[in-house]
């Protein structure tokens, strides 16, 4: 389910676009055109069914019809809907595929849980960095007995509200 609130804003595309796209602040975006390039969002993006898209796309969630050809990368969740004709790769924590998509590609499902040296690459931070963050009680982290445990969403969460 995509997430909506009040202070976003909604982008509604019906037109051939190509080029790149970045918002760095959350939006609502629906794409029923034409568009190819590359597209880094935040907030929720939808393709409609009638949508062709040839494009690499960063984002959070995603709500994928049409024609869609690229990567995918998802921080939260991606749905291909019943009309969804998709060629490429999907990294996201959370896949969705309805009755009568189509998909053709790999598919990588990160867990939400990451360890120290997996929070340390996926921020490209030094670890040292982190430990110093959790004994200011900086970063959520859970701690499962001697091991400590971040969750990727949490993360990114903290990131979104510490920028």
């Amino acid at each position: 389910m995509l997430r909506k609130k009040e202070d976003e804003k909604v982008l509604d595309i019906n037109a051939t676009m190509q080029g790149s796209l970045i918002f760095s602040e959350p939006v609502n975006l629906r794409i029923n055109g034409k568009f190819e390039g590359t597209l880094n969002t935040k907030g929720n993006l939808m393709v409609g069914e009638a949508a062709i898209v040839n494009a690499d796309i960063i984002g959070e969630d995603m709500i994928l019809g049409g024609r869609i050809s690229g990567k995918i990368v998802a921080s939260h969740m991606v749905t291909l809907t019943g009309t969804a004709q998709f060629n490429g790769d999907i990294e996201a924590p959370k896949i969705v595929m309805e009755e009568g998509a189509v998909f053709n590609g790999k598919c990588k499902m990160p867990q939400s849980k990451l360890s120290l040296s997996e929070l340390s690459d996926y921020l490209s931070i030094e670890e040292e960095k982190i430990m110093e963050w959790v004994g200011k009680g900086k970063i959520p982290v859970e701690k499962e007995g001697e091991n400590l445990f971040f969750d990727r969403r949490n993360v990114e969460d903290w990131i979104t509200q510490h920028r």
